[in-house]
């Protein structure tokens, strides 16, 4: 079938990407879904680090790529040998396929699935094949979703149901952004009541890392960016109290649980920083291959404290995804309030502009 869908033709591309494009929507082949597979027609798609990261050369992927890592949609075809799904069926698509049967799938969501990664990395689907082409010649899919586009053909290892009421732009952000602050907060951090948790970046993923503490007994929960736009919205959604990192240091601010949500050095050091006695920090964003932190190995052997690696929230999507659909039932979760703005496909470039600057917690792209 013929579907549109944004491409990335191009890595490294200079800024603003408004002018230069890298991202260029085309018309495209979709072939349909081999065994084990699903047609998907798309709903919504949010855009996040991980997607700019590809855009400006920090994570290198094979291109021409689909680009689009976190989005939901309706089933329209089930390929041979049946499904998790049925047509009909609104779906949660997640970045990390899990084959359920190699070593890492065996640590409970601790490491990331070792062919849902090497699929990944290769721009293919599970299987190894590629379902979309353009005049004959293969395009990539972006971790097994591709979800900048109308529709996508995904593995059935990639997808979680959900029931018909969960709005199409909450469920995308299920997928990634929850997934990946919040289950870190729940798998990693592991609060309990009394403690303090200190989220160090306040982007879609550390924002959802903040909703998630919040939704926590007895739990004080501290934001921190260099960003005042971001500590206001912080505050806003509940947070106990915000600061810039030099404020809290400053304030000599200590918690159990650090969630750094950023991917850099200097998030990593200051996580490590308000990091108490006995504590753990969390270390969540994805930082570029050759980034290196300067930490003392000192207080982590005086003080008991931990450094913790969360890759997707070190979750089990088809476990944590229902978890967090109650939460969100409940109110307890406000999904909704991650949602910066809502663009179309072809104002994706500007919008990768809008998320390079930090003025976008989540962008939505509709398909409607």
């Amino acid at each position: 079938m013929r579907i549109s869908g944004a491409v990335l033709e191009q890595i490294g591309l200079e800024r603003p990407y408004a002018e230069t494009r890298p991202l260029v929507v085309h018309d495209l082949d979709l072939a349909p879904p081999g065994e084990g597979e699903l047609l998907v027609r798309i709903e919504a798609a949010g855009m996040c680090h991980s997607d700019l990261s590809v855009v400006d050369g920090s994570r290198v992927r094979p291109v021409p790529m689909l680009l689009g890592h976190e989005a939901a949609g309706v089933v329209e075809d089930v390929g041979p040998g049946g499904s998790n799904a049925a047509v009909g069926q609104r779906l949660v698509m997640t970045f990390l396929p899990r084959c359920g049967a190699c070593e890492a799938c065996a640590t409970n969501g601790l490491t990331p699935c070792i062919p849902g990664t090497a699929a990944n990395s290769a721009g293919t689907l599970m299987t190894g094949e590629r379902r979309l082409s353009r005049d004959g010649q293969p395009i990539h899919h972006h971790l097994g979703v591709s979800g900048f586009a109308t529709h996508a053909v995904v593995d059935h290892r990639s997808v979680v149901p959900v029931p018909a009421d969960v709005p199409a732009e909450v469920a995308a952000l299920l997928g990634c952004a929850v997934l990946t602050g919040g289950g870190a907060v729940i798998n990693a951090g592991r609060p309990q009541a009394g403690d303090t948790v200190i989220v160090v970046g306040l982007g879609g993923v550390g924002m959802a890392a903040v909703l998630t503490a919040l939704s926590h007994d007895d739990v004080r929960v501290i934001g921190v960016d260099q960003l005042p736009a971001k500590l206001e919205l912080a505050r806003t959604m509940g947070v106990h109290e915000a600061y810039t990192a030099d404020e809290a240091r400053e304030a000599g601010l200590k918690a159990a649980v650090v969630i750094e949500a950023v991917g850099h050095p200097q998030a990593v050091e200051t996580a490590v920083d308000l990091t108490a006695a006995g504590g753990r920090t969390v270390c969540v964003g994805l930082p570029r291959p050759d980034a290196r932190v300067n930490l003392s190995p000192l207080g982590f052997v005086a003080e008991g404290r931990s450094l913790i690696g969360s890759y997707l929230g070190s979750a089990v999507p088809s476990r944590e995804i229902p978890h967090f659909v109650g939460l969100w039932r409940a109110g307890r979760l406000p999904v909704e309030s991650l949602v910066s703005a809502t663009i179309t496909l072809d104002e994706i470039n500007s919008g990768m502009d809008q998320l390079a600057d930090g003025k976008a917690v989540r962008q939505i792209i509709r398909f409607d």
